[in-house]
């Protein structure tokens, strides 16, 4: 469904962020998109819903596709028209607005007033804490209501590809548990493909079927999400689990040789 191909990305023309990253989505499927902070991951799902512009990006080279049709050089607004749904980190809600009209929101670029209702029900239905506060200001809603928000109001673009940015940031682990199991139900019942940014990697690997590590703007790693959950570079490294057991912490690791550049 999204295909990547070797793109470059530079902030204000001098900062090379991406290093020819390539990567593809498959229809229906979870990808996990894995890696530290600044290797990169948030800057990918900027280029593929094209708001690189927002924050002085530009991409210099590649393509990227979605359903067979090249989407790089179309604006933000047509690429949503097309089922491509960013959800940033940080969540992206609007706090002046109340619940009900976030969630309109992400409709606007549909006219089909009874589907329009119908995912309104579905997306209750998923998000049940949402009911109760149709009415009430965004900006009030805790951190884990304003997560299931800013997943809501994508939905109700009617979202082909929901691509989630951090969904686990600043959530405790309980609610981060119920935003995950709501994601695999969106993924099964809804049909949508899911591009997953995230830094827990045994969590975003637990519910992606393939995942892809990057590390300092290029992907060093890929794999189904099962090899790579018992690849050693990824337990010591991303899940802090060394060849005897115990924890050890990534951020302390300057230097390491990869066992293993690519899995089969």
């Amino acid at each position: 469904m999204l295909e990547v191909n070797s793109i470059e990305i530079v902030y204000c023309d001098v900062l090379k962020v991406l290093k020819g990253i390539s990567f593809q989505v498959p229809s229906g499927a979870v990808v996990a998109l894995l890696g530290s902070n600044g290797a990169g991951k948030s800057t990918v799902l900027k280029a593929v819903s094209n708001t690189l512009e927002l924050e002085d990006g530009e991409m210099e080279d590649g393509a990227i596709s979605f359903d067979g049709r090249r989407i790089d050089r179309l604006g933000p607004e047509r690429i949503v028209r097309l089922g491509v749904v960013h959800v940033p980190e940080g969540r992206g809600i609007f706090d002046d607005l109340t619940v009900l009209e976030n969630l309109k929101v992400g409709a606007y670029t549909r006219s089909d007033r009874a589907k329009i209702r119908a995912d309104l029900e579905a997306v209750l239905d998923y998000f049940p804490p949402l009911r109760q506060r149709l009415p009430f200001q965004a900006g009030y809603l805790s951190g884990g209501e304003q997560q299931m928000l800013a997943i809501g109001r994508a939905l109700m673009a009617h979202c082909k590809l929901l691509m989630l940015d951090e969904p686990s940031l600043g959530l405790a682990p309980l609610i981060t548990g119920d935003i995950f199991r709501i994601i695999t139900r969106i993924n099964r019942e809804h049909g949508a493909s899911i591009l997953l940014v995230e830094q827990n990697a045994h969590l975003a690997l637990s519910v992606a079927s393939y995942g892809y590590i990057m590390e300092n703007g290029k992907i060093v790693l890929d794999g189904p999400s099962d090899k790579l959950l018992e690849n050693e570079d990824v337990k010591e490294f991303y899940l802090g689990i060394t060849d005897m057991g115990a924890k050890k912490s990534y951020r302390h690791v300057k230097h390491y040789k990869r066992r293993k550049r690519w899995l089969s």
